[in-house]
């Protein structure tokens, strides 16, 4: 019997090929695991109405670890019109399985390292190494959301708020509601979190993302708490920044940057502008954490435009291999294998287009594969 069994969800389009390029050097490795694939994406949505089967779910919930490849998103109108025939008019929603995840299996962790490997090409600097935590199950991504507005939220919404007086008066076809909800419990578990991984790794400054100046509820709350959690790291420096600002100055100066921490769509725009700073979505790996399960997986889409051409740049997944071994324990596994990718980068003789180079998926994992 394997010593870990692993979830295998490959999903749409390139997320097939980068998870390939992933059991390619899991297996060089030798790690001790049953790999079980499971059912997830648009073509499950399009044939069974469920982009998340209930047999995926069940697979959840008998496994170490999952590696996730890529799911193709689109709007819930265009989902329905790709419905197959017998499934139209019954009125299914198409929701994002990823988020879905994520709110199941309470994965209320967003882990994104963004490190610049050195002789990547496509660097803005050298030596960046900044992790996002970001906050995975509330805020602006809980999907309490209404179009057409109810007339008994309208009503409500009339009553408790003077600003939404304004909107009252429109017909209720003619606006959208969505809710941005954090919770105590949920903003304390992603800061104490960030502040745990900043104590055990000896990163010297959390910095907390937020624009309570506007949004003054949710995000008072979360910086408010974090101002409470910060004061049990007395070793550890606590700075916040308003979202906008915060795009600005960790472009001019990132080195001012360590670790980050933020509510489900600040995090969302943030870890996205620092894996363009480190070489792109290519390089941007991602981890979905419970304290029972966690997922893993590139920051990046199904690139449908890209799918069988094994053209992509598999390096994000294969970052993301590296955390699922960390998580599991398997740190010296991890370890050599960032080590086998920093080299391969260094050495930029296997590049993909991304890159300016012309090799293959499968061609970039095999190369770091002979390296470990």
């Amino acid at each position: 019997m394997s010593k870990y069994k692993i979830a295998w969800l490959p999903g749409d389009g390139i997320g097939i090929e980068v998870l390939e390029a992933a059991k390619i050097v899991l297996n060089k490795l030798n790690l001790d695991a049953e790999y079980i694939h499971g059912d997830i994406g648009w073509e499950f949505w399009c044939k069974e109405g469920d982009a998340f089967p209930q047999r995926t779910i069940d697979l959840l919930n008998n496994v170490n670890a999952a590696m996730f490849g890529a799911i193709t998103s689109k709007p819930v109108k265009t989902a329905e019109a790709e419905l197959v025939p017998e499934l139209k008019g019954t009125g299914l929603i198409y929701r994002s399985p990823i988020v879905r995840m994520r709110q199941l299996f309470n994965l209320y962790i967003c882990l994104r390292p963004c490190k610049a490997y050195p002789g990547n090409p496509l660097n803005f600097k050298e030596n960046i190494d900044i992790v996002v935590f970001r906050e995975n199950t509330e805020d602006l991504y809980c999907g309490v959301e209404f179009n057409p507005v109810p007339q008994e939220l309208a009503d409500v919404l009339t009553k408790l708020s003077k600003p939404f007086a304004t909107f009252s008066k429109m017909p209720l076809d003619e606006y959208a509601v969505s809710t941005k909800i954090n919770t105590k419990k949920g903003s304390e578990k992603i800061i104490r979190a960030a502040f745990d991984f900043a104590r055990k790794f000896n990163r010297k400054k959390v910095t907390v993302v937020h624009k309570a100046n506007v949004v003054r509820a949710t995000d008072g709350l979360f910086l408010d708490i974090a101002k409470e959690v910060a004061k049990d790291y007395p070793e550890i420096q606590m700075d916040d920044a308003n979202i906008d600002a915060m795009t600005m100055w960790l472009l001019k100066n990132p080195f001012n940057y360590d670790v980050l921490v933020a509510p489900n769509l600040y995090g969302d725009i943030i870890s996205d502008l620092i894996a363009q700073m480190v070489g792109g979505l290519g390089f941007g790996c991602s981890g979905n954490i419970s304290e029972k399960l966690a997922v893993f997986e590139p920051s990046h889409g199904s690139a449908p435009k890209y799918s069988g051409m094994y053209k992509v740049n598999p390096i994000a997944t294969i970052l993301a291999a590296k955390m699922m071994l960390d998580w599991l324990g398997e740190k010296e596994m991890g370890d050599r294998l960032e080590k086998a990718t920093a080299e391969v980068i260094a050495e930029g003789k296997i590049r993909t287009y991304d890159m300016g180079g012309s090799n293959k998926t499968l061609e970039i994992a095999e190369a770091i594969a002979e390296k470990l």
